[in-house]
């Protein structure tokens, strides 16, 4: 795979990861190239199908997006953008349910996954459990 499993689909993906977390929106270019080379770097543990089904994921969101509000997911508003990753995450269909949740946790990795962003948090786990906050 060239450069990144996320360089095919890189602005439906950085679409998807607004309407999952959407303080992505306000994040900086370092911050948001981190979330895309965290999601990458778990991907490319992973095999090649995989990759590609994830790829192929994504272009089938921007395309349903597409079909039912006459716009991509990167210029699609975020009311509707989320209202559509909402509504395949109740489908009957099982896919598409684990499909969103799939990509919904990629991005969570990506974004929680940075260590300035869990300080903005507040957050203050290490491995050395309850000990360390003594």
């Amino acid at each position: 795979m060239p450069r990144s499993a996320l360089s095919a689909v890189r602005q439906p993906f950085r679409a998807l990861a607004v309407a999952f977390v959407p303080e992505i929106a306000w994040c900086t270019p370092t911050q948001r190239d981190e979330l895309e080379r965290i999601v990458s770097g778990a991907l490319a543990a992973r095999p090649a199908a995989l990759r590609r089904q994830v790829q192929l994921f994504i272009l089938l969101l921007d395309g349903l997006s597409l079909a039912r509000y006459g716009r991509r997911l990167a210029h699609l508003d975020l009311p509707r953008r989320t209202a559509l990753l909402e509504g395949l995450a109740r489908s009957p269909r099982l896919l598409l349910r684990r499909g969103i949740w799939g990509l919904r946790t990629l991005v969570m990795m990506g974004w929680y996954g940075q260590g300035d962003v869990q300080e903005q948090l507040g957050y203050r786990a290490s491995a050395a459990g309850w000990e360390a906050r003594r």
